[in-house]
């Protein structure tokens, strides 16, 4: 398959293996922030055949696992609501609140369904008009143009009984908050395809310029990925910290500007928590005032306890690098896939889900 098949070549992998073994000389810390490139690396066993130099450690690129419990107790609530049907992403479904998540107030009979777009929500809206249906909208920049698209959609079509709870989260200041807690020591990062796709690569740029850390836009595949590594070897080498884009044939520097320009339609900066880093200015996605109808949570009053954490779970430590998943003492233990404990154990794309899939 074109784009797919020729970035699973084995002898070319083996070719950039052996210039990344040549070239990186000195240690390089490196940090991959995205859950899909997290899984990419594990299942492909990436770790495996680089040299002992070079170090790839997870970020906060799991969407749904830097999803705090106050949001996730939030979400869970307007499943109560009169009338009300809740859809979501298939991942938000198991994932722990302070007391419950969304399958255990589905099996008691509230009513939640699993949507594979936004627009699956606007159609049961349209199709079932007395009932109110509440979208849980949870991404980065990649999923909230799509969410912003399809209540620019509902309000053209008059639709009154469909809201959306936004949960997206922007990921460059999170870097940037990331950085600044100075936990850990890092050499660069590999950055994310997806997300940089719709932003492009210019809202990295004070990663090089301001705290001297080489950056690559990479795609998804395993050549992508060692090609990327190289080229933040090469950075380090040449001690020349820049923004690169590896995955040239689905970012550019501009990004997608029809699809920032829909976003920032709808949505305006807000503060959003985020798991293992606390509360960041300017990282949420809250609805503007000309579309505050669209607003589940200001919309609909809640009753939501002060959101409690188990003290246990590790996910943010996790979360900022600060541990591998299998330095929790719930990993695999009290905590697995069949009975995940925290959210980096529930989604597809969590560091300690891949983790248990490839490396156990």
């Amino acid at each position: 398959m074109k784009f797919i098949d020729e970035y699973r070549d084995g002898e070319k992998a083996r070719q950039v293996i052996e210039e990344i073994h040549r070239q990186a000389v000195a240690p390089m810390r490196l940090m991959e922030v995205c859950g899909t490139h997290t899984v990419s690396i594990a299942r492909c066993g990436l770790r495996k055949v680089l040299p002992e130099t070079v170090e790839l450690i997870s970020g906060p690129g799991c969407p749904v696992c830097v999803t705090g419990n106050r949001d996730l107790d939030r979400a869970i609530a307007l499943t109560g609501i009169p009338d009300a049907l809740v859809a979501t992403f298939g991942d938000m479904m198991r994932v722990p609140g302070s007391a419950s998540t969304l399958a255990m107030e589905k099996a008691s009979g509230r009513d939640v369904r699993v949507v594979y777009s936004p627009l699956d929500g606007l159609k049961m809206a349209e199709e079932k008009p007395k009932r109110k249906i509440i979208f849980l909208g949870v991404g980065f920049e990649t999923t909230a143009p799509t969410v912003a698209a399809t209540v620019l959609e509902a309000r053209k079509g008059g639709v009154k009984n469909f809201w959306v709870f936004s949960m997206h989260k922007t990921v460059p200041l999170a870097l940037k908050t990331l950085l600044d807690l100075g936990e850990i020591k890092l050499d660069g990062f590999l950055l994310p395809g997806h997300v940089s796709a719709i932003i492009g690569s210019h809202p990295y740029e004070f990663l090089a310029k301001e705290y001297g850390l080489a950056c690559v836009i990479s795609g998804f595949e395993p050549l992508d990925i060692l090609q990327s590594i190289l080229m933040l070897v090469r950075q380090g080498r040449s001690r020349s910290p820049r923004v690169e884009i590896q995955y040239r044939r689905g970012v550019n520097p501009e990004g997608n500007l029809r699809a920032l320009q829909v976003m920032r339609q709808v949505f305006e900066p807000s503060d959003a928590e985020w798991r293992g880093l606390g509360i960041i200015p300017g990282t949420g996605l809250t609805f503007r005032r000309d579309l505050a109808e669209f607003d589940a949570c200001g919309n609909f009053e809640l009753t939501v306890p002060p959101a409690q954490e188990n003290r246990a779970c590790r996910c943010g430590d996790v979360l900022r690098g600060l541990i591998r998943p299998q330095e929790c003492p719930l990993y695999a233990g009290a905590c697995a896939p069949k009975n995940p404990v925290g959210p980096c154990m529930v989604s597809s794309e969590g560091s300690c889900a891949a983790a248990y899939k490839y490396d156990s």
